[in-house]
């Protein structure tokens, strides 16, 4: 008897219960999503009876109930269970206080999103197994080209233990694997950049991120959710309680009961009537107010009392190497990722043994072209097929036998010169790729290329908008909160290094102090620009590629006055060869000023500040580059100010800034200086149109001129 519970408890929690963490699919789900693939039930086909599919997958792969096989294959199709639905329902699938109609009523079909899941299966992406009767075979894992443990989730009770994960945003949760296949050792930290918390199909709000700080970094925790409400005023002067977002596995009819309870108790006062007028697709329940009520009283007393709040228990729990275990946030992406390195491996050997293989019968197809009278000639003299064969495989012509069965099938329309000019360009093609996937299987940074790209293809094919607002909570405090504004010296060198320093680290001087060393740069590496802000001010990075990032000083990390710095590459999101030009301070920045951009081909513009002044992780595009341009220098300038450029060959221009109108930051700008052939522009500064000041040059060979600036005419 011992034995026998033991035996079923495993079969429970391997075989049924719990998802696997690489596909996100209990055997029931991939089950059904097979056998639907299987039969042809692709988003372009008509839908089907699902007592179809139900009998199906009775039959051939899932020998238990019926309602079981049903339920799960409508979950899949409910857009109030799933965030992103694997079947596309046709008929009554039910609401969340509502059972669906019976099979035999109901269709259904795949959708888009779940035909990713299945992408590539018949690559030898994934290994299959015998069903249950050895009649045929099913997948022991789909090759899931999404992290679709997190963005659908996945509920199961076990023996002795139970699965518990919300769903998550699409869009997020893809960003973040991209993140992770980028960067290997992203922690959880890193990763909530991406998947700030979960984001649940019936929208509502999440208060507060500790809840879910905690199920990302442990596996378990409590999110507490909440209904979207808002409180109007009706005609007559009363006001009334509107909610249209309902929290995550709750229903309105449920929430309408647990009020009228309530309000039948006495537990609940000032409300007149309840009434629920949703249709399908849209929520809505209407909470009319008596005249002496207050509305924000009764609003927070239905908070308390009824499931218009609730707390999602997180157990994140799943199968990782067939073992149960409490995933992390890492844990769960670092399971997709590991299985997404090994699915793109095994399809790109599979193809390379299918494109070796063709390879090598269009080589022998262009040999036989140039030895066809030899070839004729054997042909003439065999017997049968098998002769044929062999004499084409013989030492005189010494073709394989793959070569030799592909000419002998070859029509004579081949012969042609238009058949020759098709197989050299299929071998090309061949080669190509041949060449191309050796390079993926032997280059780890090249593979995961390709699971990026992938990925990103699946998240712009699916645009997925956040569903679920996340709110600050009572106590919730956020980072900046525990950080103190204090002033910071922030200096930024040629090579690609910031630092931030309290100005502790600094003494005032006297006029023949020798000062103190600001940093230890490298040989080669000098300072470009040192600012002072506060901790909580905005930095705003300019690069050679003519976009821009905004960072928090305090997130810059702080260093000694020794020490070189932080990698600009490890703090912002640069592509390979972008380099920072500028550095500003944004929240000291005047907004008299403007920025004045010159690039590499002498194009100026200015444009406000406040375009810039918005944050985004993979930075704002700052101006237009023409193909071969970059930017050069960023400037804060004042609409009375001159403009001076200087070429590499030693020319400089000089023209009032007033003479380049305002732009946006999506314009080119205008040119601001005319270059000559191999000349571009290598420094550019503003100064007051008054010709009371000079202008001091230095040369890369350190040579200085100074120069008044009345000597360079206005043009």
């Amino acid at each position: 008897m011992h034995q026998s519970f033991l035996d079923y408890a495993m079969s429970v929690i391997t075989a049924r219960a719990l998802p696997d963490a690489r596909d996100g699919l209990k055997p029931v789900h991939r089950r059904i999503l097979w056998s639907m693939f299987d039969t042809g039930l692709r988003p372009n086909r008509p839908h089907k009876k699902c007592a179809t599919v139900v009998g199906d997958v009775i039959a051939n792969y899932h020998p238990h109930g019926d309602s079981s096989i049903y339920e799960a294959l409508v979950r899949m199709g409910q857009h109030f269970s799933l965030a992103n639905p694997l079947v596309d329902p046709h008929g009554n699938f039910g609401s969340p206080n509502d059972p669906p109609a019976a099979y035999r009523y109901t269709e259904c079909r795949l959708t888009p999103l779940a035909m990713t899941l299945t992408e590539g299966i018949d690559e030898e992406t994934v290994d299959f197994t015998p069903t249950f009767d050895g009649s045929s075979a099913e997948p022991t894992v789909m090759p899931a080209r999404f992290p679709n443990l997190l963005v659908n989730g996945s509920q199961g009770i076990a023996v002795g233990m139970a699965t518990n994960i919300p769903t998550h945003n699409l869009t997020e949760v893809i960003d973040a694997a991209i993140h992770l296949v980028e960067n290997p050792d992203a922690g959880v930290a890193d990763l909530m950049r991406f998947i700030p918390a979960p984001d649940f199909p019936t929208g509502g709000a999440i208060m507060g991120r500790a809840g879910a700080v905690d199920a990302y970094k442990t596996g378990r925790g409590y999110i507490r959710l909440r209904a979207r409400a808002e409180i109007e005023e009706t005609r007559g002067g009363g006001s009334r309680i509107v909610v249209d977002e309902i929290p995550y596995q709750t229903s309105v009819e449920a929430i309408e009961e647990k009020i009228a309870d309530l309000v039948k108790r006495k537990v609940l006062e000032g409300i007149r009537a309840v009434r629920n007028e949703s249709s399908k697709g849209r929520t809505r329940m209407v909470v009319e107010l008596k005249s002496d009520a207050h509305p924000p009283v009764v609003l927070n007393q239905l908070y308390s009392f009824t499931p218009l709040q609730t707390n999602f228990a997180v157990n994140m729990l799943a199968l990782r190497d067939g073992v149960p275990r409490t995933l992390t946030l890492r844990d769960a992406l670092v399971a997709y990722v590991d299985h997404q390195i090994e699915v793109v491996t095994r399809r790109s050997e599979h193809r390379l043994a299918g494109a070796r293989e063709r390879a090598h019968v269009v080589e022998g197809l262009l040999r036989a072209l140039d030895l066809i009278d030899a070839i004729v000639v054997a042909i003439r003299a065999s017997a049968d097929r098998a002769a044929a064969l062999a004499a084409l495989c013989g030492e005189e012509l010494a073709f394989s036998e793959a070569q030799a069965n592909h000419i002998l099938d070859m029509q004579l329309a081949r012969l042609t010169r238009l058949g020759r000019s098709n197989l050299e360009e299929e071998i090309t093609q061949l080669r190509a790729a041949i060449a191309e996937l050796e390079e993926i299987l032997g280059d780890d940074a090249r593979l995961r290329r390709v699971i990026t790209d992938e990925l990103a293809a699946v998240r712009d094919a699916h645009p997925s908008p956040r569903r679920t607002e996340i709110m600050s909570d009572y106590g919730d405090m956020e980072v900046e909160d525990l950080i103190e504004n204090e002033p910071l010296v922030v200096t930024l060198s040629a090579g690609g290094y910031v630092k931030t320093m309290s100005t502790d680290e600094f003494r005032t001087q006297g006029r023949g102090g020798r000062g103190v060393l600001g940093a230890k740069l490298a040989a080669d590496d000098v300072p470009v620009r040192v600012l002072t802000t506060t901790a909580h001010s905005y930095l705003m990075f300019f690069t050679n590629r003519a976009k821009v990032y905004r960072v928090k000083a305090y997130k810059v990390p702080k260093s000694s006055r020794t020490a070189k710095g932080t990698a600009l590459v490890n703090l912002l999101d640069l592509a390979p060869g972008e380099t920072v030009q500028a550095m500003i301070d944004a929240d000291n920045f005047d907004p008299s000023l403007s920025l004045t951009f010159v690039t590499r081909l002498g194009m100026v513009k200015r444009t406000r500040f406040a375009e810039y002044d918005k944050t985004r992780s993979k930075g704002l595009i700052a101006l237009i580059l023409r193909a071969g341009d970059e930017l050069v220098r960023v400037l804060e300038t004042a609409s009375d100010d001159d403009l001076l450029i200087t070429s590499r060959n030693g020319r400089t221009a000089r023209f009032a800034l007033e003479e380049v109108r305002l732009m946006g930051r999506g314009a080119a700008g205008v040119r601001g200086m005319r270059l000559r052939a191999g000349d571009q522009v290598v420094a550019a500064d503003a100064a007051p149109a008054s010709d009371g000041r000079d202008l001091f040059l230095v040369t890369d060979g350190g040579y200085g001129k100074r120069t008044e600036m009345k000597s360079f005419r206005r043009t």
